[in-house]
């Protein structure tokens, strides 16, 4: 294992600085909320613990009597119409079982919304996605509020899901606990056969059958959708930081393998939460789990989403995360991981190659990652290079990660990256501040000069392509689509549109106040600009022609305009009429009134 990078260090260092008075408040008051003198519930009156275990069976009643038995609060975003939280019908079962197994008792403490943004593209229920992960973070506080409980579990994976989890949970974060996967449904058709049948529909050389046929032969069954998206994004995350079991992000659903690591997940928290040792979340998401999140998510070309999570999940752990710790990471992490949209592999491939193991074994060997922290599996990341498996009497066992790649396609050593950088930049100028995802855009398109095109929703893309308008090179705009806006929804309707266009030979780039997630592909896309249009940044100012520069080399993002005229210009207030009704958004104008910008996370805790 080498030294810490002095990049890492240099900025894992001013992280710390700078948050030295928030994060200190923040450890004060989960740690005045653990107390000592034993469960929080033996301190309730009788009539309110009656309530908290009358529905109980007679044996978890008993144990919750006594009160000395651990308890864990079990909070889940089951439903059956994800098919990534499909799996999680099964567990508060299985969870309260093994829990009695292990001397302890586990109650459902609540569930929480759980949207898919895969379902609700293009639609008006996207205009809530975003706003979903505080909904979800006061959901997760509300079921941990009552005081019963010794330890949390989380059940959740995708998008906004396990942000909000994360962030609710760190609201009391003097409990122990653990993020629980479910794991990716098995591979379907190969993500670029799907793509392909996308761009020919497009192009209208597909019908809606042989699309619908495609997407249904590629999200299939239950579990996690295979792309590296948000999703997946989410449990590289958890693991690399020490909030789920090392090896149990990519182990497909209803499994043995699947039951074991769930079960040794329940034997985690109960020994975190044991007098003497315990240990609790709050004190793991320190500022070193922070930045290996960041060299993780840079390492493997993750969602663009997490330049919003990361720096929201961080600040509610007391610590400020910023979009320059990002940029100055960037520079030193090697891109390791070609997984779809960046590649042509899925994450079971992926995990297949080796997986969490081998990436964070080559981390750790690069001097990238900080190798000292605390985790749910005990002390210091080395756990978490080793491979879970079943042995011969179908018990857990841990191996250590093969040293060489199984797939040099999809996942490569620190000695030999894909690229030397990692996949996502800070982009800045005249426009304002974005972010861009340069993992799978062609080096001949790091630099795009060409006029702007304005558009106020991307419908309005769709239609331009249509008509035949935009056969030639130019910049989208398509701006009053931030959190303040309309919420900040994904825009991957665009994805297809530009990327036919750019396979014609046009040099095409996006900017956007909006989001384009961990799906965002190969078409130069600067997303997440802040000031965003509706806050009266300069997007507001930008007419069709004006020359724009997106220099993701540089990283730079200029309107090459003369400074007095575009000074002088009045911001368009975009035609916001289409988006004053709409399914639930009349719930969320408070959160639009309030949301901060996207550099701050873009929600409104």
């Amino acid at each position: 294992m080498s030294p810490l990078h002095p990049v890492v260090a240099e900025v894992t260092a001013r992280i710390v600085e700078r948050s030295r008075e928030s994060r200190a408040a923040y450890l004060a008051r989960i740690d005045a909320a653990a107390g000592g003198d034993g469960p929080h519930r033996m301190h309730l009156s009788c009539g309110n613990l009656a309530h908290g275990f009358a529905g109980c069976s007679a044996s978890d009643k008993a144990a919750l009597r006594e009160g000395r038995t651990p308890n864990l609060g079990v909070v889940t975003a089951y439903n059956d119409m994800l098919s990534a939280h499909r799996p999680y019908e099964r567990y508060p079962a299985l969870i309260r079982d093994i829990a009695r197994e292990l001397g302890a008792t586990a109650q459902v403490a609540g569930g929480v919304p759980a949207m898919c943004d895969g379902i609700t593209q293009g639609r008006a229920g996207m205009e809530l996605s975003l706003f979903s992960r505080d909904v979800i973070a006061m959901a997760t506080a509300v079921a941990l509020s009552h005081d019963m409980f010794d330890g949390g579990l989380y059940l959740g994976i995708c998008d906004k899901i396990v942000p909000g989890l994360l962030i609710g949970a760190l609201s009391f974060g003097h409990l122990p606990g653990a993020f629980v996967p479910s794991g990716p449904m098995p591979s379907g058709i190969p993500n670029e056969q799907k793509s392909k049948v996308r761009q020919a529909y497009a192009e209208g050389k597909a019908s809606r059958a042989e699309l619908l046929e495609a997407e249904a032969a590629s999200y299939h069954s239950p579990g996690t959708c295979t792309f590296y998206g948000t999703a997946n994004s989410n449990q590289m995350l958890m693991e690399i930081m020490g909030l789920q079991l090392p090896g149990s992000s990519f182990v497909t659903p209803d499994t043995p393998l699947r039951d074991a690591l769930t079960r040794a997940a329940v034997a985690a928290v109960l020994a975190n939460a044991a007098p003497g040792t315990r240990v609790p979340l709050g004190h793991i998401v320190d500022e070193r789990a922070i930045v290996n999140g960041v060299v993780g998510l840079h390492a493997t070309g993750g969602s663009t989403n997490h330049l919003l999570h990361l720096v929201a999940m961080a600040r509610a752990a007391g610590i400020v995360l910023s979009w320059d710790d990002f940029d100055a990471l960037s520079s030193v992490v090697p891109l390791l991981a070609r997984v779809y949209p960046n590649g042509y592999a899925d994450v079971n491939q992926f995990h297949q190659a080796g997986g969490m193991a081998f990436l964070i074994d080559q981390l750790l060997g690069a001097g990238l990652l900080h190798a000292d922290v605390q985790t749910l599996a005990g002390k210091g990341l080395a756990a978490y290079t080793l491979v879970p498996e079943l042995d011969a009497a179908d018990q857990l066992a841990w191996r250590p990660v093969d040293k060489e790649s199984g797939n040099r396609g999809v996942l490569r050593g620190a000695h030999e990256p894909f690229r030397a950088d990692g996949g996502l930049r800070l982009l800045d100028g005249n426009l304002g501040r974005a972010v861009i995802k340069v993992s799978a855009v062609p080096d001949d398109r790091l630099v795009i000069e060409a006029p702007a095109v304005v558009f106020d929703d991307q419908d309005a893309v769709r239609g331009a392509f249509e008509r035949g308008e935009l056969n030639r090179d130019f910049v989208a705009v398509v701006r009053f689509q931030g959190p303040q806006a309309i919420g900040m929804p994904e825009l991957h309707k665009l994805t297809p549109t530009l990327a036919v266009l750019q396979d014609r030979g046009h040099r095409i780039a996006l900017v956007t106040d909006g989001r384009m997630s961990g799906a965002s592909g190969r078409v130069p896309a600067a997303i997440h600009v802040t000031p965003e249009a509706a806050a009266g940044g300069p997007l507001a100012r930008v007419r069709d022609g004006d020359l724009i520069r997106l220099d993701c080399a540089g990283g730079r993002l200029e309107l090459l305009v003369d400074p007095a005229e575009f000074a002088a210009r009045m911001p368009d207030a975009g035609n916001q009429a289409t988006h004053q009704a709409g399914t639930g958004r009349d719930l969320f104008a408070l959160f639009r009134h309030n949301a901060m910008n996207a550099d701050l996370g873009a929600g409104v805790l």
